[in-house]
């Protein structure tokens, strides 16, 4: 399988542990202040680009949902608010985001329907053909080997089935460029060291998404595993984008 140049981005460097290591210990780091530096990084406004993911599974009417790189939960709990599935099964490689992710689901009395597990990205421990759709939000960026994890997702997905992937991808209009790449170099990075006390954390977000082959390119890799009739909807100027595709 191919190799891509954010497969190597690692937040630490000088490290010499695995990426996939390296990536569940900063999460399990900045576990307690994740949800709060989203909605404060984003102005809030990451709410609607996770719901506006979720609204393109509509169509389809899926009764058991995986959410991939779950972390908190965040997406599982508003997929079964919008969706409403018999059961949603969210796995993360980070135990301390699911540690908070299980606590907010016991405060909403769903776990009945929401279950979260430790689970790698690259090795799903379901049968063929299990989820009627799956969603990742900020998660395909973080995979160790982009396309092991992709054809991991498409080898557990019903046929008919669809995965909706949430992820920042690079603005492209000039004037705006300039301001979104102040603000990932500099403003972030400066709010996660003064807030989580984690600025490498917001360093590697700014890098993996400089290295993430965005839009048509991953488009591209998505057909190349497998996924038929793939699509994208770009979000806020550019941001973000939402890549869809059937299996």
């Amino acid at each position: 399988m191919a190799i891509y140049a954010h497969d190597s981005v690692v937040p630490d460097k000088e490290s010499e542990v695995s990426k996939k290591s390296q990536v569940a210990e900063m999460f399990n780091s900045i576990c307690k202040r994740y949800d709060f530096l989203n909605r404060f990084l984003s102005v809030g406004i990451d709410k609607s680009w996770r719901k506006k993911a979720i609204d393109e599974l509509k169509s389809i009417q899926p009764k058991i949902l995986l959410d991939v790189a779950t972390g908190t939960g965040d997406v599982a709990i508003l997929a079964y608010k919008v969706l409403h599935p018999d059961k949603i099964i969210g796995i993360d490689i980070s135990d301390g985001m699911l540690e908070i992710g299980k606590k907010k689901i016991n405060k909403l009395n769903l776990s009945a329907s929401i279950e979260l597990l430790h689970g790698d990205s690259e090795t799903i421990n379901y049968s063929s053909d299990t989820f009627d759709a799956i969603t990742v939000a900020f998660g395909v960026r973080n995979f160790e080997h982009l396309e092991k994890g992709l054809s991991e997702m498409l080898k557990v997905l019903k046929p008919g089935g669809k995965i909706s992937i949430l992820e920042f991808s690079k603005p492209k209009a000039y004037l705006f460029k300039g301001l979104y790449n102040l603000y990932m170099k500099i403003i972030a990075p400066g709010f996660g060291k003064m807030l989580a006390k984690n600025k490498e954390a917001y360093e590697y977000l700014n890098n993996s998404v400089q290295a993430f082959p965005d839009r048509q390119s991953f488009i591209e890799i998505m057909q190349k595993v497998g996924f038929k009739e793939p699509y994208f909807k770009q979000l806020s100027l550019g941001i973000c984008c939402i890549y869809c595709a059937s299996k």
